[in-house]
């Protein structure tokens, strides 16, 4: 599917680490490239012609990023180095200063490092106490379970929308809902869903969304922050510098400008915002619901032929994202990802940033395949053909 879009699929790879990043097709590419070599100034810098150019493309993607995840004002959405600087902005900057020592946050133990380690800090820091949603069965979150560990103290749900390694889709609407009959706020990490599902401020009524760039086909380093108005207006910046001040005076004084400006302090990554608005574009261009239909299927069929094999172990076969959690019997899961290597099959192996997952699937390592739309059949097929040769796989990696 539009495989011919992306210049890294002529290097004769199979690419299976889209949770990672994924590939960037080539009119991003060119996006970026075209402001390097045609209009390269500053943002709200300038009053000359490719100046303006420049901010009318900046502020341009300000308004692509709302109307994609159907945020209600642009003055919602603030530009970020990714979904990590954006979890760290609304943790440190707002969170911060909102909780008191014995408050409670809820996460739980398949998050990413990402939405865990911040709130480790600020358990430290203030005395907040962090606790976890029970997993059922499947390892995904319920709103039957939340409600078990959801208290008076409780202030603050802060759950991935898909998780990076079971690849489980969470009922952010349902917990939204639920969170605000309790006066409960919610932040969620969308790196793993963003371009591969919908996702509707809206409707799903969340408080706080994060996302990065390079996860829905566009440049590294770039992503940005959603925010309902009031909340983003009552936090923090971490940052301070040009841009983001309408004044300060020799006695100390500052004056910041209004939302989302005040958390832009410097000069951003333009290429990479400009990048990050062409991949939305392109997304849009395709359908987010033809990528939806197509990664499904994928996963169904990885599933069901990687099920046919008898040394394969699945930890996750029955949840609907795109991501499906494997070893070899008896083999390290880096082994694996260096046996599959040399038949340039890319795989990630590890614990995937989830270092307490263990304690869910008693295991510390596996192999992950997390898919595209730009994946097929034909490449699943060629995996399973090395997966069932693989009894020798220390022959080939030694």
């Amino acid at each position: 599917m539009n495989r011919e879009d992306f210049p890294m699929l002529n290097k004769d790879i199979i690419y299976f680490d889209n949770g990672a990043t994924t590939l960037k097709p080539k009119c991003v590419i060119d996006s970026i490239s075209d402001y390097y070599s045609n209009y390269s100034a500053n943002a709200h810098r300038g009053d000359y012609k490719i100046s303006q150019k420049v901010d009318s493309m900046y502020e341009g993607v300000r308004e692509k990023i709302r109307n994609f995840i159907n945020a209600k004002e642009t003055s919602e959405i603030v530009f970020t180095n990714g979904c990590t600087d954006g979890i760290n902005r609304v943790v440190f900057g707002y969170f911060k200063y909102k909780l008191k020592a014995g408050d409670e946050v809820l996460i739980t133990e398949s998050e990413h490092a990402s939405n865990i380690l911040p709130w480790f800090i600020l358990e430290k820091s203030i005395g907040i106490k962090v606790k976890y949603i029970p997993l059922d069965s499947n390892y995904e979150v319920t709103v039957d379970n939340l409600s078990k560990v959801v208290n008076d103290n409780t202030k603050v749900i802060s759950l991935a929308y898909v998780t990076n390694v079971i690849g489980d889709i969470r009922p952010i609407r349902d917990i939204c809902e639920y969170a605000h009959k309790n006066n409960i706020l919610v932040l969620v990490d969308g790196a793993q869903s963003i371009g591969h599902i919908k996702m509707d401020m809206m409707v799903d009524d969340i408080d706080f969304l994060c996302a990065s760039a390079h996860k829905m086909y566009g440049p590294t380093g770039v992503g940005f922050l959603y925010g309902k108005y009031d909340l983003l207006n009552d936090m923090i910046p971490l940052e301070y510098g040009g841009g983001m001040n309408a004044m300060f005076l020799e006695d100390g004084y500052i004056e910041l400008r209004e939302v989302p400006v005040r958390f832009e302090a410097g000069t951003q990554n333009i290429a990479g915002i400009i990048g990050m608005g062409n991949a939305i574009d392109y997304i849009n261009k395709i359908g987010l619901k033809n990528i939806i239909k197509y990664e499904h299927e994928l996963k169904e069929y990885l599933v069901s032929e990687l099920s046919k094999l008898d040394n394969i172990i699945i930890y996750n076969k029955d949840t609907i994202g795109n991501t499906v959690a494997f070893n070899i019997k008896d083999v390290f899961s880096q082994d694996t990802a260096m046996y599959l290597d040399k038949y340039n099959i890319c795989v990630r192996a590890g614990n995937h940033c989830a270092k307490i997952l263990n304690n869910v699937f008693n295991v510390n390592n596996t192999c992950r395949i997390s898919l595209a739309f730009y994946n097929t059949k034909e490449e699943i097929d060629k995996l399973i053909t090395v997966l069932k040769n693989s009894n020798n796989i220390y022959k080939e990696i030694l």
